[in-house]
């Protein structure tokens, strides 16, 4: 298993040094950590906007935090691991200011919105250095759809490190729960937010990232957490992939999921899964319905993404406790919103994009070429749909993940796929392909598609996408 981390820790280390003591290998809690597991699940505080505008401050730095049951330093959000969630409606704006207590630059992503690239909102470009606070404003359309997201830090090349330092939170743009039948509008919902962390000393690790080391998985920060539901009741829960690297491969225990979101996409028309591949970067919205008393253990299953790639064990997030007076039972949606399919639609494009990669030294590429933030990749026109096939030379998988327009998944290694929707996040198999079709709707400017494990878009696999007019 290689650490696919050479040059990501070489770029680290130099900019790190002064925020991250580094002393040995990464590893699990220890014992003292497990004070904390089985305490009841805590949902993340919330900025929510007020008459249309979500006005908000985020603080960038290194401090000692609790999490797991242990005081650790890690890279924080206004001094939090799990740090505020962002909440706000179509149409809203937010005024967001960072500001950067780091030694070393930053910037921030708002993963999966569709929003402006340009300017001062959603530009991954910008690089904010050390003691500056940086004003973004970003303007969301009135058609934006509800679901989860979340946002993070994209500075090349030290987007890893800072991900799994902590610097990862929730958006959650409002209005899924009004698609849902009356009898379920006002149900009970919780994030369940995937981060994992190793440990070095008393510091959260961040250099070097080695992909397959042993990890703390936790749910919002939490080890273990107990999710109280009664029998009969129906939850919402938000399932999001928000780690640097790693996949989630969930399942609860003798129950389904009913899906109703992929992606920030809701559905046209729902399913029941028994588990859900989160690959690096991807959200599930989720209907989950209270069994018989008793509890059930919410997981993620072994995983392995090639011989090239990684093999995740099987791990423990969260326990379900279904306990209380039963509620009746309510029917579950059959459809949520309609999307536009794009099997039939003109293109304007086809294009080949290749994944590949070296070993010794380890090196990322698309189409052949490491990153460079001053070349263009990709042109697309704005108002038409292109289709890509995405084709992964490597023996590992990769997740797929492009800025600004969601795409409609068409096929998996040469087989239809009907994901109900559009998605930003896409797992190509380890020597397959997929292909897409994506539609590129107003706005214009520079941004990046890329792997969206984070070591490995450290390392070259990311590439410029301009949309002109």
């Amino acid at each position: 298993m290689r650490c696919r981390s050479k040059l990501t820790c070489l770029a680290a280390t130099m900019i790190l040094s002064a925020a991250i003591a580094v002393s040995g290998c990464a590893g699990g809690l220890s014992p003292s950590a497990s004070a904390q597991e089985g305490s009841v699940l805590q949902d993340p505080p919330e900025l929510v906007s007020q008459n249309g505008v979500l006005q908000a401050r985020i603080v960038v730095a290194r401090e000692q935090v609790d999490v797991a049951g242990r005081k650790l330093q890690a890279l924080t959000y206004n001094g939090h691991y799990m740090p505020p969630t962002l909440r706000f409606r179509p149409g809203d704006r937010m005024e967001l200011d960072l500001e950067n207590r780091l030694g070393e630059n930053t910037n921030l992503h708002v993963h999966g919105l569709h929003v402006s690239p340009a300017g001062n909102s959603d530009n991954i470009f910008l690089h904010i250095h050390p003691g500056q606070t940086f004003h973004y404003s970003y303007q969301f359309p009135e058609n934006l759809l509800p679901g989860t997201y979340w946002y993070h830090p994209h500075p090349h090349p030290t987007s890893a490190p800072q991900v799994a330092g902590g610097m990862s939170g929730i958006i959650i743009v409002d209005g899924l729960k009004q698609e849902l039948p009356p009898d379920l509008r006002n149900i009970t919902e919780h994030v369940i937010a995937l981060k994992d962390f190793q440990v070095d000393g008393d510091a959260i690790k961040t250099v070097p990232l080695e992909i397959g080391a042993p990890t703390n998985r936790t749910v919002n920060g939490q080890l273990n957490p107990t999710v109280k539901i009664r029998p009969g009741e129906v939850q919402l829960w938000r399932l999001a992939n928000i780690s640097a690297n790693i996949y989630y491969n969930v399942q609860l225990q003798g129950q389904q999921f009913q899906v109703i979101g992929h992606d920030g996409n809701p559905v046209d028309r729902t399913f029941a899964a028994d588990s859900l591949l989160l690959a690096a970067g991807a959200r599930f919205d989720v209907l989950v319905r209270g069994g018989p008393p008793g509890s059930a253990q919410l997981q993620t299953l072994a995983y392995n993404t090639g011989p090239a790639g990684n093999q995740f064990p099987q791990a423990t997030l969260a326990t379900l406790v279904s306990e209380g007076a039963p509620v009746p039972p309510v029917d579950l949606p059959a459809t949520v919103g309609p999307f536009e399919d794009l099997s039939n639609a003109t293109l304007a494009a086809q294009r080949t994009i290749v994944f590949s990669e070296t070993d010794n030294p380890d090196a990322f590429f698309i189409n052949g070429k490491l990153f460079d933030p001053n070349r263009v990749d990709i042109q697309s026109k704005l108002n038409t749909v292109e289709e890509w096939t995405i084709r992964n030379e490597s023996n590992e998988e990769h997740s797929f993940h492009v800025h600004v327009n969601h795409f409609q998944l068409m096929s998996i290694n040469g087989q239809p796929h009907q994901g109900h929707g559009w998605q930003d996040t896409a797992s190509i198999p380890a020597k397959g392909q997929i292909v897409i079709r994506i539609h590129f709707i107003n706005y214009t400017g520079k941004t990046v598609l890329h792997c969206h494990i984070l070591n490995h878009e450290d390392l070259g696999m990311m590439a410029v996408l301009e949309i002109v007019p």
